[in-house]
This record gives C-alpha cells, structure tokens and sequence, in this order.
C-alpha cells in the first residue's frame, strides 16, 4: 500500500541519504552529520547505532567504513504505521559496479527514519 503520506517518507529517506553522505564525504563534516542524525532519526534509532557502531568500527547509517559514490532510494510497502524502503549504496564505478542494500523502515505519523538493517 502506497500512498502521498509513504511517498513522503520515502523522500525525506532519500534526503537524508543524500545529505548525510555529503557531509560524512566533506572534510570537517562530522557535526553536520551529527545534527542530520539529530534531525532525521528516531532518538531509538540514534541509541541502536551507536551500540552497533561501537560492536562493529563502522558507520551505521551506511554500515561501512567507507563512503559510497552513489545512493538510490526504491519504496517497498507499507504497514502498521511504517514504511520500508531499500536504499541501495553503490561503492564502485565502472563496468561492475559494487552496491550494498539497507532497509531503512520509517514511521509515516512522523517521517522519521526508525530502522536501518542490512
């Protein structure tokens, strides 16, 4: 089920996404980032990435150490209340490129971002 209040959500993933990625890519950039993370995400999401940052040296939003090159927001459906979209991070160019896929669940009463999983 899609509707004007999913699609909404999906684009603020999309803009999270395109925002975090620049600033987390930009020299002296981390309290930008910070602040998206403020904004965006759940205070219960914020809580589970720094214990999963902390268990695994890597960043959780993109659950990596590294920054991809490239993002793409698809929805997936919705229920109960969220919405699921596949965000697919690309790290290499060329004629294979590299992509991994998080499900990102968002709540459509807020449109903040609430789960982010591989």
């Amino acid at each position: 089920m899609r509707n004007e209040t999913s699609t909404s959500a999906h684009q603020q993933v999309a803009h999270f996404y395109g925002a975090y990625i620049d600033a987390v890519s930009a020299e002296g950039g981390g309290k930008l980032a910070t602040a998206l993370r403020t904004f965006y995400l759940t205070p219960g999401l914020r809580s589970q990435l720094k214990t999963w940052e902390q268990r695994n040296h890597a960043d959780g939003v993109l659950r990596a150490q590294n920054t991809p090159i490239a993002f793409r927001v698809t929805p997936d459906d919705s229920a109960a209340g969220h919405t699921w979209s596949t965000v697919r991070l690309t790290w290499s160019g060329g004629k294979h490129p590299t992509y991994s896929y998080l499900t990102v669940r968002s709540d459509l009463r807020t449109g903040k971002i609430s789960g982010i999983g591989e």
